[in-house]
């Protein structure tokens, strides 16, 4: 068994094909792909520990400012160039932005066009936070600094005097090509975020997060395609018998203690490549360029923490369409508009719910963007498809690659009208040397549009929009925007006349590998796979290249603190465009790699807004940035059907709740190798409780739709039930995530955060506060554990499918059944959740009747909360609200807005109803008795037939239900 990092490698061994629409096997000229072997500094025995012998910086000539104060920091020594050139002076602002929030910006004194994008992100690339207008008496954080032994400073809660960020006693390091900065923790400290990789929710206290975009499937630990420099930090206080807070060090949880927590966020505004050191008493950020722009959220609660660094910092996630809920089915495989009809005919005629239908590079002409294959592809017969599957309520996806096919100069007759009209525009990226910096994807010879040269977004909504006339799509998939290049370097040099050059591995044959635990289920069956990754011995051991530091001179390509960087001898150059490749204005991609994806992001986001005038555009994209939730979601990329994979599915998409991109999803049964019955299953139920919902596998493996086999229909169909029929609960957390910054998708130490002992539960998760999914996550299980929070302190959680409240005992991993083909799903009690109808669509699901589920607390009260609008427009002209609340025997729906819903509402279901109610009214209106039924073993009331009291709709006018 190899895992996918070891998968490409095997890919790479392999004879090069053609991937023309012939069937040729002939080997085609590919570009050399390897780049210097290279040492990480955290690997490196003789590596120099800047701590020891730099001499840090003193503060003077501090200056109070209406919101903070400025000082000059200058080198409190002899410059010790360990990693570049040391920065004698720089200039320090402290500024209280606004109650909660706290900047520390540190930045060389003199700068100039010269220099300025070594150290400042451009604000016009990624928009700086700003202080408050109007002012404010009082902040939560506040900062003190000391020059002993140098400069260092503590950030401080003031209500507890709690010391979130404390780099007194260390030495600031601020180099041309380093910086490096530490704060002390506290013991058992609880982190999250510090993205993008697969990891387990809580970091962990000996551990690097390596943070630079990278083309790398999805290897466990390491850096992948996003680059989200922030965390938060949680503390948990014990409360002793005299009321004493003291804070908590231990992993232990005593259930008689009472407990406090207190979370805070911290953001670092680097584009650079980064590293964050997490060790058992501090945190190192160490980065290979820009400046210190740390911004402190006060929080004191991660939902507090989150808002804040949405609305103030990254922008608030973008609305969805409705449409976007439903299930999408994608496959690398699908090679024409027949077999993408085949596979939504299956999904109708097995009664599975498809909502998009997605194509992979398969679609194109020789894999350029923009353009069809004329043959399995043409745009006379999509058109027919699109406009059938549209009528059905339907949509079609397509993938859309970074790079842009180079054409070959000696093949004048093969046109490619896209590169001509870039070339025209002068928009590509440009070499070091200024020609046109030349990359190898998957069409080849490729160039990339630099998003710096004022013409490049104009160039890129003319594609979309040309494309769309041809084939009109209903949103964009973004992948290969790290940026990805097969070679190493421009390729220009690489002999142009034997284009068009390939990928230099091999498309995927036929997957030899069987399924994960197949010598478990198919003992008598199993074979060894007859590709193996190589062994340690079969690889010579290389010498390492060490840069050293030339004072003046940035090395760009090989800089003298090598992050730990997941390519292959930590080069920032393969499977990427070089570090020196130039932009427009000047700028290195050295200094702007990691915006490579956020930019093509918003300028396809922006795009779409002129294919759909009105519309929110629906963008999926695979690399990153703080931000990019603006704009786009996001799918966790190239996984592998394993189990383990599907268990970091969870923390993956939890994470990047914290980091405002709320529509996550993972390539559902897996991308590489076999899925299997079994994990399929387990895996399809799952991610019908993610945001994101998408199966997707890797071409050549074997078939994973979830026809495939009839107990993963079943399965399937069991919980898209549930996701259909919760819709309108889903789309409203969108709603409130967009508007005030909440999450979707919740993490239970999020929800109830004074249970220390949820501080790393990551096996189960929340769907908005009121749904708790608690999935299986191994092979050969008919029982899942599950944690219930809060059933000490008065929280009940009622099972979906019983409807009764589930007996569970405080903090103790409960067992719960859990046969093939069922996903425990537990609704807590004090809600009120909104459904309608499942559908095949969601198109259907919206025109369906109306129905609420209440869920009483132990003291028989639910709340609830209902969007509706037209579930597409931008900016809706009309929209409608609804606030639920049940207290004692009534329930009160009050409406505001204008939008108009014509569904009527069909039934109510209460839970929890201790005692069979004399008669029931609903807006004062007595209910016929054989409309009412109440099952006294199970305490569910259900009052049924209200459509003949809704007939203008269901949230026409305010009303009470009363028992």
């Amino acid at each position: 068994m190899f895992n996918s990092v070891g998968f490409v490698g095997l890919l790479e061994a392999f004879l090069v094909i053609s991937q023309d629409t012939s069937t040729s096997t002939t080997a085609q000229f590919a570009v050399p792909t390897s780049g210097e072997e290279l040492i990480s500094n955290i690997e490196d025995p003789i590596a120099i520990n800047a701590q020891t012998v730099c001499p840090g910086y003193i503060a003077t000539d501090t200056q109070n400012e209406e919101h903070g104060f400025k000082a000059s920091l200058k080198l409190a020594g002899v410059a010790c160039n360990v990693y570049g050139t040391d920065v004698e002076y720089l200039n320090l602002t402290v500024q209280y932005q606004s109650v909660d929030r706290l900047n520390v910006n540190i930045v060389p004194t003199y700068l100039d066009a010269s220099n300025i994008s070594w150290y400042l992100l451009s604000e016009s690339l990624v928009p700086k936070p700003a202080t408050e207008e109007e002012g404010f008496p009082e902040t939560d954080l506040m900062l003190s600094w000391s020059n002993e032994p140098s400069f260092g400073f503590k950030v401080i809660r003031k209500a507890t005097g709690d010391i979130v960020f404390d780099t007194e006693g260390t030495i600031l390091v601020f180099e041309d090509q380093f910086i490096e900065l530490v704060s002390a923790l506290p013991e058992n400290y609880n982190l999250y975020g510090l993205g993008e990789r697969i990891h387990g929710l809580r970091l962990g206290n000996n551990f690097t997060a390596t943070i630079y975009a990278a083309d790398a499937a999805t290897p466990i630990d390491r850096n992948i395609y996003g680059v989200h420099p922030f965390y938060l930090d949680t503390r948990y206080y014990e409360v002793d018998s005299s009321g004493v807070v003291k804070l908590k060090t231990d992993n232990e949880t005593d259930r008689s203690k009472e407990y406090l927590s207190a979370s805070h966020g911290v953001f670092l505004r680097n584009a650079h490549g980064q590293e964050v050191l997490l060790r058992t008493h501090n945190i190192t950020w160490r980065t290979i360029g820009g400046s210190i722009d740390l911004y402190f959220y006060s929080g004191p609660t991660q939902q507090e923490v989150t808002k804040s660094y949405q609305i103030s910092t990254v922008g608030l996630p973008a609305m969805q369409q409705y449409f976007t809920l439903g299930y999408h089915q994608c496959r690398w495989g699908y090679s024409n508009w027949s077999q993408l009809a085949e596979v939504v005919a299956n999904f109708e005629r097995f009664e599975i719910p498809l909502e998009n239908i997605w194509s992979d590079i398969d679609y194109m002409k020789l894999y350029r963007d923009f353009e069809n294959d004329p043959v399995r592809f043409s745009y006379s017969e999509g058109g027919k498809f699109l406009d059938k599957i549209h009528q059905s309520g339907r949509h079609w996806i397509p993938i859309v690659d970074a790079a842009i096919w180079d054409s070959n100069p000696e093949n004048v007759s093969d046109v490619y009208p896209t590169h001509e009209r870039g070339s025209a525009e002068d928009v590509w990226l440009k070499d070091s040397n200024g020609s046109i910096y030349v990359g190898d994807v998957w069409p080849g010879y490729s160039v990339f549009p630099d998003w710096h040269h004022p013409k490049a977004k104009d160039f890129w909504t003319n594609e979309l929009l040309l494309w769309y006339q041809k084939v009109p799509y209903d949103g964009i998939w973004l992948d290969m925007n790290e940026a990805s290049s097969f070679c190493v370097g421009s390729c220009r040099a690489h002999n142009l006349s034997l284009g068009p050059v390939h990928p230099p591995f091999a498309l995927p044959g036929p997957v030899d590998e069987y399924p994960e635990g197949f010598e478990i289920t198919n003992s008598t069956k199993a074979t060894l796979s007859s590709r193996a990754e190589p062994s340690a011995s079969e690889t010579p051991t290389p010498g390492f290249l060490r840069t050293k530091p030339t004072p003046g001179i940035r090395n760009v390509n090989y800089p003298p603190y090598v992050i730990n960087h997941v390519q292959r001898g930590h080069d920032l150059a393969v499977k990427a465009i070089s570090p020196n490749a130039t932009h427009a204005d000047g700028v290195l991609e050295y200094d702007v790699h990691n915006l490579w994806g956020y930019q093509e992001t918003e300028a396809t986001y922006h795009a779409l807004l002129n294919v759909f005038p009105g519309k929110r555009p629906f963008i999926i994209t695979r690399s990153t940035f703080a931000g990019s939730g603006q704009w786009a979601g996001h799918w966790g990329g190239d996984n592998v059907s394993k189990w383990a994979n599907m268990y970091f599915s969870i923390s993956h998409a939890l994470s990047f709740s914290l980091f405002g991109i709320p529509m996550f999803g993972v390539d559902t049964c897996g991308f590489y190798g076999n899925s299997d019955m079994e994990l399929c299953s387990r895996w399809m139920q799952l991610s019908a409780f993610f945001p994101f919902y998408r199966n997707h596998n890797v071409l050549a493996a074997n078939p994973q739709e979830p026809y495939v086999w009839a107990s993963v229909i079943d399965s399937s169909k069991t919980a898209m039930k549930i996701r259909y029929a919760l819709l309108p609960y889903l789309y409203t957390l969108f709603y409130l995530a967009h508007t005030t910054g909440s999450t979707v998708m919740r993490a239970l130490s999020w929800e109830f955060p004074n249970d220390p002992s949820l501080a790393s539960i990551d096996t189960q998760f929340l769907l908005g506060p009121s749904l708790m999914v608690v999935p299986v996550l191994e092979p050969q299980m008919d029982t899942v554990k599950g944690i219930f929070p809060g059933v000490g302190t008065g929280e009940n959680w009622y099972d979906w499918y019983t409807q009764e409240v589930f007996d569970a005992q405080p903090g103790v991993n409960t067992t719960i059944a859990a046969p093939l083909g069922h996903i425990p799903v537990f609704v807590r009690g004090g809600s009120v959740l909104p459904m309608q109808q499942p559908a095949q669509v969601t198109r259907d699901v919206r025109n369906s009747p109306w129905s609420l589920l209440v869920t009483l607390s132990n003291d028989k009260t639910a709340a609830g909360q209902l969007y509706v609008d037209d579930g597409e427009s931008l900016i809706p002209s009309a929209t409608l609200y609804i606030d639920f609340a049940a207290s004692g025997s009534n329930l009160f729906a009050t409406s505001r807005g204008s939008w108009k819903d014509h569904n009527p509402l069909a039934n109510v279901t209460v839970l929890g109803v201790s005692s069979a109610p004399s008669s029931i009214t609903f807006k004062d209106k007595r209910v016929p008795a054989d409309s009412i039924f109440y099952n006294s073993s199970t305490q569910v009331l259900v009052v049924s037939k209200l459509q003949n009291f809704t007939q203008e709709g269901a949230w026409s006018e305010s009303w009470i239900l009363k028992w």
